[in-house]
């Protein structure tokens, strides 16, 4: 039933973002639409503790991180996939967002940061990369990403 409800969740996320532009309008307009503080938000951090507790989201680790992909592109989210991960304190592996990167950061303990952005929705443009990080806690990073699209560097 939960995974049910995230993937209902997710269509009412990723509904208003098809076409448009991944850039800091676009991380405004979810922050003010899907607060941090508000219903759907934390209803979806609730559902990743639930996913997680119960198999189906998060199902692998490696390097101190739990991770797993929820909705594959095509599928509830639309053309996006949706992935959820779980951080504490570490750096994860480089990646380029070859297509740009939309996130969430839920924490779950402590004041945690990922890349030194408080809790609330993130986005990355086309082509950027980084090593994503948590800092100063434990959260559910959860993000979409548009076709699928992500390319490991080994970096």
């Amino acid at each position: 039933m939960s995974q049910q409800e995230f993937h209902e969740l997710m269509t009412k996320v990723a509904s208003g973002l098809e076409g448009r532009a991944l850039d800091a309008a676009m991380a405004a307009d979810l922050n003010q639409k899907f607060p941090a503080e508000g219903e759907t938000f934390q209803r979806l951090a609730a559902l990743c503790a639930e996913g997680e507790a119960e198999g189906w989201l998060m199902a692998r680790e490696h390097g101190g991180i739990k991770y797993g992909r929820a909705i594959k592109p095509g599928e509830a989210a639309g053309s996006y996939s949706v992935d959820v991960v779980r951080m504490k304190d570490v750096a994860g592996p480089h990646h380029i967002h070859t297509k740009g990167e939309i996130g969430a950061i839920m924490p779950i303990e402590g004041a945690p940061k990922f890349d030194g952005i408080a809790p609330g929705w993130y986005v990355y443009p086309p082509g950027s990369d980084h090593h994503p990080t948590v800092t100063e806690g434990d959260a559910y990073v959860l993000y979409l990403l548009p076709d699928g699209a992500i390319e490991f560097t080994g970096k």
